[in-house]
């Protein structure tokens, strides 16, 4: 069975839209932080409660460390984002947007005991739309769709034809 055969076009479609949709909301985050003039992760990441907030804190409180991690934020979130639009090294994209949001989920988990500066979209206990994102991706992760909608397809079918030369 070759790797066009085994989903069904809906379940394809369904697969591509999502990996679009959310490649679209993660490119958006890093475009929108971008276009913010002086945009930096300092008070979100000093808003951290929970059992990973110190490690949190210390990122923030290093002015270095946080430029770092402002940039890889910003151009993490851009690159990781247009990536999975377009099927480009999908497979490292979804692993490095589960990080991201893995991170994003730590830094603010959502408990009943934590009160954040930054208004939520709503009250959550334990499960939030980091956690339910960084599923999805993880779903994606493990039924790929790049090979066959994107442009992985292109690369391998470029290679597959330079091998028969």
């Amino acid at each position: 069975m070759n790797a066009r055969t085994e989903y069904t076009r809906p379940r394809l479609i369904l697969l591509v839209a999502l990996r679009v949709a959310i490649g679209w909301h993660l490119m958006y985050e890093g475009l929108a932080k971008i276009f913010q003039s002086g945009w930096s992760s300092y008070g979100y990441l000093m808003d951290s409660q929970g059992p990973f907030s110190g490690f949190f804190h210390d990122l923030a409180s290093n002015p270095g460390v946080l430029r770092v991690v402002d940039a890889l934020n910003i151009y993490g979130l851009t690159l990781v984002g247009f990536s999975m639009i377009i099927g480009l090294l999908s497979r490292y994209a979804k692993m490095a947007a589960i990080l991201l949001l893995l991170f994003y989920y730590a830094a603010h988990p959502p408990l009943i005991t934590a009160e954040y500066l930054f208004p939520g979209e709503g009250d959550y206990l334990w499960i939030n739309k980091n956690l339910i994102e960084m599923l999805a991706v993880s779903v994606l992760l493990v039924f790929p769709t790049g090979h066959i909608i994107g442009v992985d397809r292109l690369i391998q079918n470029f290679k597959n034809e330079r091998r028969k030369k």
